[in-house]
């Protein structure tokens, strides 16, 4: 912690340049030159938490809608003809409008698509991870959002989400499900930063020793407030996060870096020389964006709106080679 502390006060042009440099050589001995993309897909924004910085919570008016089957292969299709490979689905956080089987159905609607298919759903139980598995899903991203309890109690008012626990035993039931790939984070600006880092690199640590077999991911995304919203929250710079990145990198070689659009685009362009292996890439935070028909409330505005087409040639600009698929789909099975 106190190494975490003085990495992230110290702003020193040398100590910062010398930590980019070993994140960047780190990154290339472990990954090569090459940088993911994927695109998401919200299906719902259904949520039945009140988590008072998100745009989807509970108590947030705004459209509601998840997208029908007819929806999820136009949205899909839209997607897939810009070449990506790689899509993550997300639903808002409510069990009764996005149950479980609506995101089987969308996986099996995807696998027509896709080559990985990664969620971002609520918690769910080994079982129900499982029949995902079995059903073709590749990865699960979860956040814990803070790992302060006490804030995580001030934050979550009520919904199924005010249970710590649960949440914090997800990438464990993950594990023990056999999704093979495992996204681990905090949302920056929610409390702390050394506190809720130290506590993310703690929790992936644990599980790398428990579940070795697993390829495990981070993400640092930072908050961005919700419009109309009245959430105080902790600024992270540019500088801080790119920290962050740079020591995710060289205590974790192995694990990969995820960065969203959320980001800024000259962010996004850096940090490609440093520790991210895997971007976004012309994103759509609102459910039925891509079609642009019955398009609701984003979750977030995106901040780097480019296209693929140019996202790819940034990338080959500095000299990485952009990849949409690296592997060959196989049949998931409980064996």
């Amino acid at each position: 912690m106190i190494i975490l502390k003085y990495i992230l006060k110290n702003n020193n042009p040398h100590f910062v340049e010398g930590l980019a440099k070993k994140a960047r050589k780190t990154t290339i001995q472990y990954f090569g030159k090459t940088i993911s993309l994927y695109a998401p897909l919200y299906l719902s924004n259904y949520c039945e938490n009140q988590c008072i910085y998100c745009g989807f919570q509970t108590k947030t008016k705004l459209k509601r809608k998840k997208l029908s089957i007819r929806e999820m292969n136009k949205e899909m299709e839209i997607i897939s003809k810009s070449g990506i490979r790689s899509i993550l689905l997300l639903t808002g956080e409510s069990q009764k409008m996005a149950p479980v089987g609506y995101i089987l159905e969308a996986v099996n609607i995807a696998k027509n698509y896709f080559s990985s298919i990664s969620l971002e759903v609520y918690p769910l139980e080994v079982e129900e991870y499982q029949k995902q598995f079995q059903n073709g899903v590749d990865g699960v991203t979860i956040y814990q959002e803070t790992y302060s309890r006490e804030q995580y109690k001030k934050l979550h008012l009520s919904g199924n989400k005010i249970n710590y626990d649960f949440r914090y035993k997800t990438p464990e039931r993950l594990a023990k499900s056999g999704i093979r790939m495992i996204g681990m984070g905090v949302l920056l600006g929610l409390s702390t930063i050394s506190e809720d880092v130290y506590e993310l690199f703690r929790h992936l640590e644990q599980m790398e020793k428990k579940y070795p077999g697993i390829e495990y991911s981070l993400s640092f995304p930072r908050l961005i407030p919700p419009i109309n919203g009245n959430f105080e929250y902790i600024a992270v710079s540019d500088l801080t996060l790119v920290k962050l990145i740079c020591m995710a990198r060289i205590l974790f070689p192995r694990v990969g870096i995820t960065l969203s659009t959320r980001e800024k685009p000259h962010l996004r362009d850096h940090a490609i020389l440093l520790g991210v292996t895997k971007i976004s890439a012309a994103s759509n935070t609102s459910v039925g964006g891509y079609a642009g028909v019955n398009e609701q409330n984003p979750q977030f505005e995106v901040q780097d709106n480019r296209s693929v087409r140019e996202i790819i040639s940034l990338i080959k600009q500095k000299g990485y080679d952009p990849v949409f698929t690296d592997w060959r789909r196989i049949e998931n099975s409980s064996g």
